[in-house]
């Protein structure tokens, strides 16, 4: 069965840890780069040794360093016959299964190595694997989404690229065994509760911890909201949606634009903020051609994406009267605590990690993302009400910034992490 632990071991002498994602670029960031980065930074101010590996994807930098973390990116490869240059930009992206011999060799003979961190499955993970057994070390994994409750047609986006072509890579799978990266691991460690439930169900002699994400309660306390507004056109009037997320099918940006007509019914100052980065271009390029269709193109702002670290992002979230995520799964949703850390109310599909991290009429509104606009528990409907009843949207907005601040610090989690590295190191060297 899955277990959980309260209690702390203190290692003795420094303890090299390696973290590794399949890619890691600042201009493609999501929850998982913000896990390893949060986590990565503390603990070296408490005195790890932590580096990041990871692939080239998206980046041509082989050596640099991330808030005082030192980041190697390696040479890789998408073991497919006769893939295009487009194909494998579509797969650096999202979801692309590659291969690394120089990540491989790299992990096989670096002199001080304790412990593997994989956030990543598949191939790369494999590669973590095999390292870890040779060198007769321990190797986590967390899970960040993806595993559970994905729709099939979505899932057919991951693979369109590689449709047809020969795959010279799965004898690499087998080598690396890229199908026991879970069932060999010390710990699993998942982001979102259901996920959780599943592995435990799955596996259940692991060793598997819930670990949500965090946030930085303190850098969304301030921002200059009129400043973005003014930046972007979008008058003092509005009242501002954000979506902050991937413009990505899972994300489902574009249905939020399908109920904006019937939401301007209810209040014609609603304005539609979607940020994020443009991980699927055809998707992307819908919005835009749907809000046009519509003819609301002066009700909707698109930016793709806002550099994390950046004062812009917190500005964002100032700028907003009420954040709005209608994924059509998600994982956790890390996206909410910050909205959480800046004050603002939040309406959430009541899908996947959303479902046990938002508690509905206390510190958040659920709506069912496949309701037509007219229903009761629809996008349209839900966020009309908190754009109708702004003293209940702010007793929500109050729950939720004191909820984020009592359980969801990158301290208590980075704190919680250690504890399990501990654990599993403890166990190693007996």
């Amino acid at each position: 069965m899955g277990t959980s632990i309260s209690y702390t071991v203190t290692m003795k002498g420094p303890v090299h840890i390696i973290h590794i994602p399949r890619r890691f670029v600042v201009s493609h960031w999501g929850g998982s780069e913000t896990f390893v980065a949060e986590v990565s930074r503390r603990m070296v101010s408490h005195g790890f040794d932590v580096k990041i590996f990871t692939s080239k994807a998206l980046s041509t930098v082989s050596h640099e360093t991330y808030q005082g973390v030192p980041i190697h990116r390696f040479t890789y490869v998408y073991p497919y016959a006769g893939l295009s240059t487009h194909a494998k930009s579509l797969l650096d992206q999202k979801a692309g299964n590659l291969f690394s011999f120089s990540l491989l060799w790299a992990l096989l003979f670096r002199k001080d190595l304790d412990l593997i961190h994989l956030h990543t499955g598949k191939r790369m993970g494999g590669i973590g694997r095999l390292c870890a057994r040779v060198r007769r070390i321990p190797y986590i994994i967390s899970l960040h989404g993806g595993n559970l409750a994905v729709p099939e047609d979505e899932r057919d986006t991951w693979v369109e690229p590689t449709k047809g072509l020969f795959e010279w890579g799965k004898v690499l799978g087998m080598l690396v065994g890229s199908r026991r990266v879970l069932a060999d691991a010390s710990a699993i460690i998942c982001v979102g509760k259901d996920e959780y439930d599943a592995m435990v169900t799955q596996y259940p002699d692991a060793y598997i911890e819930y670990l949500p994400n965090g946030v930085d309660i303190q850098r969304f306390e301030t921002g200059d909201g009129a400043a973005f507004r003014r930046t972007y056109g979008i008058s003092e009037d509005r009242f501002v949606c954000l979506t902050m997320a991937r413009l990505d099918v899972q994300k489902n940006q574009l249905g939020l634009i399908r109920q904006l007509p019937a939401l301007l019914e209810k209040n014609p100052l609603i304005h539609l903020l979607l940020i994020g980065p443009a991980t699927n271009r055809e998707y992307a390029a819908s919005l835009r051609q749907e809000a046009d269709r519509l003819g609301l193109t002066d009700h909707i702002t698109i930016i793709e994406g806002l550099p994390y670290q950046g004062s812009e992002l917190v500005d964002a979230y100032k700028a907003s009267s009420c954040f709005v995520l209608p994924s059509l799964h998600e994982p956790f949703g890390m996206v909410v605590l910050e909205a959480w850390a800046s004050g603002l109310p939040v309406a959430v599909s009541q899908r996947g990690g959303l479902a046990s991290l938002v508690t509905q009429d206390t510190t958040g509104l659920f709506f069912d993302p496949a309701s037509e606009a007219e229903d009761e528990n629809s996008i349209a409907s839900t966020v009309a009400r908190l754009s109708q009843d702004r003293a209940f949207a702010q007793s929500l907005a109050e729950a939720g910034r004191q909820e984020a601040a009592a359980s969801y610090s990158w301290d208590s989690i980075t704190a919680r992490l250690e504890t399990i590295y501990q654990r599993v190191y403890e166990h190693s060297i007996r």
